[in-house]
């Protein structure tokens, strides 16, 4: 298999696997009577044990270096909290609300903030592919979230909030960190990530307090969306970025849309209707755009 070939199969993989974790979030939530606010914190606290360990195994002393360096500090602090973990919270937050394909397709909507971020900080115009980038992917949520009907929102206005503020979050990890993760391995922002997120989002919302207790399907859910959601897919998908780059990653990141989706309608009884069809295919084609802008225009997941 050559090194292109095995690339699109990782980030494919690894788009999958988070539209599976998707997936699985919204039969937790709607068949084990899971909360995000309960979940998300613990997801999120398991997560970054694992990739901490690992990160010590494999890195030894290295992985406290992050710490060391104000300034490292306060770039760590924006990327794991506002970025990963804040990110985390709203996706799953917006399944909860209106299903894992709504979840998905809105977060993958941060491309079209990282292109406005970037012609704002390059002070220049959109160019016209950026411009129908931009109504494409309005185009496409206005479907998903009417079902064509305008004027009447088939989709939750908070997940709508909720779901556009997880791309603003997607955003932020992808062009706040530049310098970090030219510095240290990803894994190890990763590992810290999670460890904030976890340790913030349990102090906000004290999910040892709800009296809560999973039953052997539910424990088998959380294991699920930690190993397969956030440990395998993060590595597979940026296994995929290291072969082909982020420009093309991005497209066959898309899996998750679909995966989720699929899964969603066919094993879950959420709704799909051709105009969401629609509205996935405007943004599939806005995703295909900007996969063939320059680099210096797009950004990474």
């Amino acid at each position: 298999m050559t090194r292109r070939t095995s690339g699109i199969v990782l980030a494919i993989s690894g788009g999958t696997c988070w539209g599976l974790s998707g997936a699985m979030g919204q039969y937790l939530f709607t068949r084990e009577a899971m909360d995000s606010r309960w979940l998300v914190p613990i997801r999120l606290g398991l997560a970054g044990c694992l990739l901490f360990v690992y990160c010590l195994f494999r890195y030894g002393r290295k992985t406290f270096e992050p710490l060391r360096l104000g300034r490292d500090r306060r770039e760590l602090l924006i990327y794991g909290i506002p970025g990963v973990s804040l990110c985390q919270f709203l996706y799953f937050l917006t399944i909860q609300q209106a299903g894992a394909g709504v979840g998905t397709i809105l977060q993958d909507l941060s491309p079209v903030l990282i292109l406005l971020y970037t012609c704002r900080k390059e002070k220049r115009r959109a160019g016209l592919r950026e411009v129908i980038c931009v109504l494409l992917a309005f185009f496409g949520v206005s479907l998903i979230t009417t079902h064509g009907t305008f004027g009447a929102l088939a989709v939750p206005l908070g997940a709508l909030a909720t779901g556009i503020l997880s791309a603003v979050c997607v955003t932020v990890y992808n062009v706040e960190p530049e310098r970090l993760l030219t510095k240290y391995p990803v894994v190890m922002l990763q590992a810290y990530a999670f460890l904030m997120g976890g340790a913030l989002l349990g102090l906000l919302f004290h999910p040892w307090t709800w009296g809560y207790i999973p039953d052997s399907r539910g424990y088998f859910g959380i294991a699920f969306v930690v190993l397969v959601g956030n440990v395998l897919a993060f590595t597979a998908y940026m296994s995929g970025v290291s072969r082909i780059g982020p420009e093309k990653a991005i497209l066959y990141g898309f899996a998750e849309p679909v995966t989720a989706a699929i899964i969603g309608t066919v094993l879950l009884g959420s709704r799909f209707t051709i105009w969401d069809g629609i509205g996935f295919a405007a943004i599939f084609m806005m995703m295909f755009l900007i996969s063939c802008q320059p680099k210096s225009a797009q950004g990474g997941r």
